[in-house]
This record gives C-alpha cells, sequence and structure tokens, in this order.
C-alpha cells in the first residue's frame, strides 16, 4: 500500500498553499496574493505521530468558471479528490461561507471521502470566535479554525488527518523511484509528454507558454520500474522573467533539476537548439544529473534522407558539453517512441549511480597511458599515480598526479573519454579531481 494522500481544497486564494508549504517544511508550492497562482496538483510528503503521508496542494476550485485555464483547475482538483484518502477542505473565515464553498460542500459530499473543514485566516480566534459558527451549515461537520501564516491550529488538524488515515499495513514505505525532471524552454510539450505518459490529464496543457507555474510530482510505474517524473515550469529568458511568480519558477525548476536523478531536456524539432536550450541544458550538466536529449514534435519536422543523423550533428555542435547525452526522437503528441524513453531512463540512472573498483580504474587509466602518453613541459613529464572512485551521482573520481599544472584540460579529457568508453558511462558526466602527490609518499 502507498502512503496516506491528503488533499487540499478550496476555493482560491483562501491560504492553501501557505498550509501546504508550512506542513511539508519547505517552500514547495508558490505564495502569492493572486487567486489562482496554483494551477496544477502539487505533491509535498510529511510525517505527522510517526505516519508518512503524501499532501496535495491544488488549484482553487471556480465552480462556475468557464474560463479555459480556471476550469482546467477545476479538473485538476476533482482529479486529487478521486485519489485522495481525505480531504481538507479549506475555507476564509474572513469572507464567511460563500456561494462557492457551498458548492464545493456538495461536490466533496460525493466524493464520499473523509472530509476535515478547515477555516483559515483566523488570526486572532477570540475575534473570529463568532463567526466559526456560520460554517456548520456547510454540513461537514465541526469547523477548525486555524491561521496557516501563523501556524496556528495546524497541529490540531494533523491529529484529525491522523484519526482519519486508512489502517496502516505492513512494507508501507515505497521503494527506491527514478526522479525525471523533465525539463525545456516553456512550450515545448513537457506536460504534454508526462500526460502521454500517464495517460490522463495529469498537467494543465495548453498554447499558452508559460502554463506550468509549479514543479509538479507524477509517480507512475510499469513493467520497466517505478518512476517519479517532475514537470518543471518553462525556464524563460532572464530578461522576460519580470514579474515575481515567474521568477518562482525559475528557481523551482533548477531546485527540481537538483531533485532529479535523470534530466530529459526537451528541444523542440522544429526550431532546433536554442541560446535558452543550451542554458537550460547546461543547469542539468553542471547539477552532474543524467541527462537525455528528447527532441519532441519529429512528426511535424519535414524530413529527408540522412535528415535524423545530420541533426544529431547538429545537436552536438551546439550542446558539446553533453556529448556523452544520448539522443531520441519523439511525438508526444502521437507517442512515437516515448516508450522508448523507459529503457534510457534505467540505463542512464544506472550510469549515473555506478561504482568502479580502484583496480578496474587504474587498469584503464594504465592503458590509455600506454596508448597516448602524457603531456610534458619543460623536461618535466606527468606521471598519474593512480585513481580511485570517491562518489556517485555523478561517478566522480580523484587521480593523483605529480603536479596538477602538467594535466591539461585536453588530457584530461581523453581520460575521461577512455573512463567513459571502458565502463559504458552513456548519459551522464564524469568528473575528475586532481590532487598532487609526491612519489615518495606513496
Amino acid at each position: 500500500m502507498s502512503k496516506p494522500i491528503v488533499a487540499i481544497i478550496g476555493k482560491p486564494n483562501v491560504g492553501k498553499s501557505t498550509f501546504f508549504n508550512y506542513i511539508v517544511g519547505s517552500r514547495i508550492s508558490i505564495v502569492e496574493d493572486t487567486p489562482g497562482v496554483t494551477r496544477d496538483r502539487v505533491y509535498g510528503e510529511s510525517n505527522w505521530r510517526g505516519r508518512d503521508f503524501t499532501l496535495i496542494d491544488t488549484g482553487g476550485i471556480e465552480p462556475e468558471s468557464s474560463e479555459v485555464i480556471l476550469s482546467q483547475m477545476r479538473l485538476q482538483a476533482n482529479i486529487a479528490i478521486d485519489l485522495a484518502d481525505v480531504i481538507v477542505f479549506l475555507t476564509d473565515i474572513r469572507q464567511g461561507v460563500t456561494a462557492a464553498d457551498e458548492e464545493i460542500a456538495l461536490m466533496l459530499k460525493k466524493s464520499k471521502k473523509p472530509i476535515i473543514l478547515v477555516c483559515n485566516k483566523a488570526d486572532d480566534y477570540q475575534k473570529f470566535e463568532n463567526d466559526i459558527y456560520e460554517f456548520y451549515k456547510l454540513g461537514l461537520g465541526e469547523p477548525m479554525p486555524v491561521s496557516a501564516a501563523n501556524a496556528k491550529g495546524i497541529g490540531d488538524v494533523l491529529d484529525k488527518i491522523y484519526e482519519k488515515f486508512p489502517a496502516k499495513e505492513e512494507n508501507e514505505e515505497d521503494n527506491e523511484r527514478i526522479k525525471v525532471a523533465v525539463i525545456g524552454k516553456p512550450n515545448v510539450g513537457k506536460s504534454s509528454l508526462i500526460n502521454k505518459i500517464l495517460g490522463e490529464n495529469r498537467n494543465i496543457v495548453s498554447d499558452i507558454a508559460g502554463t506550468t507555474r509549479d514543479a509538479i510530482d507524477s509517480y507512475f510505474e510499469n513493467e520497466n520500474g517505478k518512476y517519479t517524473f517532475i514537470d518543471t515550469a518553462g525556464i524563460r529568458r532572464k530578461s522576460k522573467v519580470t514579474d515575481k511568480i515567474e521568477k518562482y519558477s525559475v528557481m523551482r525548476s533548477i531546485l527540481a533539476i537538483e531533485r532529479a536523478d535523470v534530466c530529459l531536456m526537451l528541444i523542440d524539432a522544429c526550431e532546433g537548439v536554442t541560446d535558452q536550450d543550451a542554458k537550460i541544458a547546461g543547469e542539468a550538466h553542471e547539477a552532474g544529473k543524467g541527462v537525455i536529449i528528447v527532441v519532441n514534435k519529429w512528426d511535424e519536422y519535414e524530413k529527408t534522407t540522412g535528415t535524423l543523423e545530420k541533426y544529431k550533428k547538429e545537436i552536438y555542435n551546439k550542446l558539446s558539453y553533453l556529448s556523452y547525452a544520448p539522443i531520441i526522437f519523439i511525438s508526444a503528441k502521437t507517442g512515437q517512441r516515448v516508450n522508448k524513453l523507459f529503457g534510457m531512463i534505467n540505463e542512464v540512472a544506472q550510469n549515473n549511480s555506478k561504482r568502479i573498483t580502484t583496480g578496474q580504474l587504474n587498469q584503464v587509466i594504465n592503458e590509455a597511458i600506454a596508448v597516448v602518453q602524457p603531456p610534458s613541459d619543460k623536461g618535466k613529464r606527468l606521471k598519474i599515480l593512480y585513481g580511485t572512485q570517491v562518489s556517485i551521482k555523478p561517478p566522480t573520481f580523484v587521480i593523483f598526479v605529480n603536479k596538477k599544472d602538467l594535466l591539461h584540460f585536453s588530457y584530461e579529457r581523453y581520460l575521461v573519454n577512455q573512463i567513459r568508453k571502458e565502463f559504458d558511462l552513456q548519459g551522464t558526466p564524469i568528473r575528475i579531481i586532481v590532487r598532487e602527490k609526491l612519489e615518495k609518499d606513496m
């Protein structure tokens, strides 16, 4: 059995994201005094009284709205309700019971799920003491006053959530999942790819660039393994990042890369590699993540004989530092080659975590030295004494030499290529740390 799921439901701007952020202990959801800021479902992990659970923050429900984004936000909230074991219905005590609250209450009753009614923004309980009674008419039991901004009353709500959890089963802990961040500039098809993989409208998809503002986690498993797909907000050029919310999104996309084991770098086939693509891919490379270059919308690209190999060559020319990353050509819309991603993700994740024994490593280094002599300068030749692996994610090696200045970048790159070739480290960066060591110290 997976961990219990708790969904936070309510109309826009009642403080759902503030409530969510306090419980998960980090600023995952965007908090801004603008209705409708949280558009998709955002997942976070927390623990109360020794019980792990997953918390979902949702876009606010606007029951009467026909506007595209708001109607899809309502759909996302409905999906969260279907997934949840417990629902927290968050209202605003200062606004009182609104028509939207009454409609949401009716919808939640139909779900037959345990519902906890919470009245937020009760910063001064004595001041709002009489206002709480109005919420009894929603027919959802005793309303619980809280102030998410000031962390008042949240412990009592968590106790109530805990009481509503389904009975605990043995082996509840999730197995290790491969965390996959889907990255790229806006409107290249990141959400469309995840929706195709999941087989549901998990993330809001529209032709409005920048629709996905939050980094969204989607749990998925099939015969290939278990995965967490992280759909990131499209990263725009800094000059175009003007509003505060957009800046949060760029920061969250970079944090999503940090959380990931493998990054799927999406490129629009019709646009080719842009400067912005190079910057985004550079973030994943610098973070030491496994990278797969995914060329999307390949079905829309006009092809002739040799097009694919020519396109690959152009990508590697523009993204030379990602020469180790495999390239796959897909269509998120039609599903073309999407299933092939899983085998590549597994291989790249495994390579990013690969450990090589000191004996194996030094055999490869000695063979490389025998083929291409180390460089020399003013009669002094570089001596590579030995190497050893010190960490993974990415594979990182310390190489001890007699004089660091003699190890030119070109020779270091030669050694990296030999190590990559011998141990088949496709898809992962390799880091080399050079240390000086006198031979007499050995």
